[in-house]
């Protein structure tokens, strides 16, 4: 490896090294309170991230819904203090898109849009590994993300939020904060099947 190289890869693994902690305190630090009020957020784009992400990750018998691991605060702290002003215009530019396709008419209600409504959406959007976007072909020089784009982002600010809280880490994947036995046999009968969350 040259010397140019080794030292670009040394100073990425530096950045993420700094920067994880803060993104996990970020995470840790998002509050249930039952009156949040978001910083980025208007009321339509806090009704339809609640919505979104708990049809993404939904209550399950052994799992907490996205919305009851904090994932709404998350992503509305994330990009109030970790993106910059022009990618949070492109977001808001995004959400303004999304609102649009899911009224009906220009007096729909937000609060008035059905859970059927959010799934036709995310159902028509999201895209899966090898689909293509056909809205980025229409328009490649676009800097603004299309809808898909933008979903699939959503998506996976949601699943890296919910996965990295601390009520998944501890309660729900495997978490053993000082791993310091050695363990012999089936992971699976080890692990009980769980994922290790560190």
């Amino acid at each position: 490896m040259k010397r140019r190289d080794a030292l670009k890869n040394l100073g990425l693994a530096a950045g993420f090294a700094i920067t994880a902690p803060s993104i996990f305190s970020l995470l840790q630090s998002c509050t249930s309170a039952p009156t949040w009020m978001p910083t980025y957020f208007t009321n339509d784009e806090k009704e339809i991230v609640v919505n979104l992400v708990d049809i993404i990750l939904p209550k399950t018998e052994g799992t907490p819904s996205a919305t009851e691991v904090n994932v709404p605060q998350f992503i509305d702290k994330y990009i109030t203090e970790v993106l910059n002003l022009e990618d949070q215009e492109a977001i808001r530019v995004s959400f303004t898109d999304i609102i649009t396709t899911l009224k009906i008419t220009i007096e729909t209600d937000i609060r008035d849009i059905t859970t059927a409504q959010y799934t036709a959406l995310l159902d028509t959007h999201l895209l899966v590994k090898g689909e293509i976007d056909e809205d980025r072909l229409a328009n490649l020089e676009a800097v603004q993300p299309t809808k898909n784009e933008f979903l699939n982002q959503l998506k996976y600010l949601t699943i890296t939020a919910y996965v990295t809280s601390e009520e998944i880490g501890e309660n729900v994947l495997m978490y053993d904060p000082v791993p310091t036995a050695y363990y012999c046999g089936d992971l699976q009968e080890i692990s009980g099947g769980k994922s290790s969350s560190l």
